[in-house]
């Protein structure tokens, strides 16, 4: 039977490669189930950085710019324009209508402007996945999306704290329409979890509660509401929609007598306030709590055994449960047969290089169909192949907002590509930034660089992963040698108010940093092709 396995296999990994990014996100993905995102507080982390994280499974663009700050007349405004997530770039208005608009600020920050935007250059940094929520509090007559709230809070706010009090207010008076959403919201000192959704179709408001996370813990949001219960005393750690318990009674989702769990009023209550990506995160940084998966909820945060380092958070956003009870792979086993020195041969059972753990919905149907009575079940894993670009961002306190703040980027999956920083004080990014490439095929766009050597190595990722894996740690290390020094230099710009030369060094080097990833991902694209191309 595992032979017969393994010989179908190799059919339907070869016909992998061939499927395109979109057919894959249609295969593979649905609205429950589009973003990662883990965050950590300054005491949580080795160095005392605030982290937080995110990773964008889905068709959100890749291209990003870097916005910058601005000085207004009194009459300027903000317009707010609809769908401006799926173009293909700056440029790209196909689809885009615009919503309304609001008064504008005498002055902007400059802002990381990426598919969720992201960081600003006060290191006010954010994290998004979308919790869905129950579909009857959706507004469609709401002005903002999620995205258009970050936008906004990242070009005026330079705290953690100020940036989730003015999305809520602008959510309440402005109206949301988007559906249940959760962000993470850093800065160089605080940590909150902010979670929205609308308030019904006939509420121009929205419900909304933040929880500051305390500095020596970690939290994990995926894609379902986890706040719990509110305590509406304690104005320092907790900030919430005005009149949220009345409007939370009036539309039957609170009775006013049991607690107040915010995840019930918002969430279908037959599920669970967590997923396996959540249980797997705080279960692997705090096992001695002895979490299960048969518990009602799950904390909101723990304190994590070990402090976490920017590598932890890396290996994270990288899971695929290898080795754990949810490994997909952990029946692809074959034999070989080898022989001894003495000519004797002998069965030896070993992994399928063939095995991986991103296999699309039909294989991993076909391979169960196979198995019999022993069915595995599908995992929704953290680092997927349909996700659109993920990061890692750094908010520290010691440093000059242009280097203390530092987002480690990545295109297409987590598990595959390399991390490349980009700097709160930078002023540019790469034209192959620039452009989206999930909408077609385009060799111009930095995704599908990365795209590409990626999906080849998945053809037979025993083999593959002896080149990705390295290259990618490799870079994770020329990052941590470098970094002190980079450090060091704009620090001493800034002290002798050489501002202007520290962001274009900063500029300079992230770009540099960018190129090696991709000639190195095209070489390796080579080299698979080389290896892969005759058949195997």
């Amino acid at each position: 039977m595992k032979k017969k396995v393994y010989t179908v296999f190799v059919f339907f990994c070869c016909a992998m490669v061939s499927l395109s990014a979109q057919e894959r996100v249609v295969e593979l993905t649905n609205s429950d189930e589009s973003c990662t995102s883990i965050a950590a507080g300054k005491l949580a982390t080795t160095d005392g950085s605030v982290m937080t994280s995110q990773t964008c499974d889905g068709t959100s663009r890749t291209w990003m710019e870097v916005v910058p700050a601005q000085n207004w007349p009194d009459t300027a405004k903000v317009d707010i324009y609809w769908d401006i997530r799926h173009t293909e770039s700056k440029s790209d208005r196909l689809g885009v209508m615009l919503k309304g608009s609001i008064p504008q600020v005498p002055s902007t920050f400059a802002y990381l402007n990426t598919g969720y935007p992201c960081m600003n250059e006060k290191q006010l940094a954010m994290g998004e996945t979308t919790i869905v929520g129950r579909k009857e509090l959706r507004n469609p007559k709401g002005l903002f999306h999620i995205e258009d709230l970050q936008g906004i809070a990242l070009q005026r706010c330079s705290t953690a704290r100020e940036a989730v009090l003015l999305m809520g207010r602008l959510a309440e008076q402005y109206g949301y329409r988007d559906g249940g959403e959760c962000l993470t919201v850093a800065d160089k000192r605080e940590l909150w979890f902010f979670e929205i959704t609308g308030a019904g179709p006939e509420d121009m408001g929205a419900l909304w509660v933040a929880r500051r996370i305390p500095d020596d813990h970690v939290t994990v949001s995926a894609n379902t509401p986890r706040i719990s219960d509110v305590d509406f005393g304690d104005k320092d750690n907790y900030m919430y929609s005005e009149g949220l318990k009345e409007k939370a009674r009036k539309l039957g989702y609170w009775d006013g007598k049991e607690p107040f769990k915010f995840w019930k009023v918002i969430h279908e209550t037959r599920k669970k306030p967590f997923t396996v990506r959540d249980f797997f995160v705080l279960k692997t940084l705090a096992p001695s709590l002895n979490l299960t998966m048969d518990m009602e909820e799950l904390p909101l945060s723990v304190k994590p055994e070990q402090k976490v380092s920017l590598a932890d958070m890396n290996r994270l956003l990288r899971e695929t449960y290898e080795g754990t009870e949810w490994d997909m792979t952990k029946d692809m086993i074959v034999t070989k047969k080898i022989k001894d020195k003495d000519g004797t041969e002998r069965d030896t059972m070993y992994k399928s290089p063939l095995a991986q753990n991103w296999m699309t919905n039909d294989m991993f149907e076909f391979l169960n169909a196979q198995r019999g009575k022993k069915k595995i079940e599908k995992q929704r894993t953290i680092s997927v192949v349909w996700c659109a670009y993920s990061f890692v961002i750094q908010c520290r306190d010691w440093l000059p907002d242009e280097v203390g703040g530092v987002c480690w980027w990545s295109e297409d999956n987590p598990g595959e590509s390399p991390r490349v920083p980009l700097f709160a004080g930078m002023t540019d990014v790469p034209e192959s930034f620039k452009v989206c490439g999930h909408k077609r095929y385009r060799p111009d766009a930095a995704l599908w660089t990365y795209r590409r050597t990626n999906r080849l190595a998945q053809v037979s990722w025993g083999h593959g992963r002896k080149l990705i894996e390295p290259a990618v740690l490799s870079f994770e290390q020329k990052a941590a040698d470098e970094m002190p020094l980079i450090e060091n230099k704009v620090s001493a710009f800034i002290r002798e108010g050489k501002k202007d030369e520290a962001q274009a060094y900063l500029t300079r080097y992230s770009f540099d940093f960018i190129y090696s990833t991709l000639r190195c991902w095209e070489e390796m694209e080579g080299l698979l092709w080389h290896k892969f191309g005759r058949g195997f």
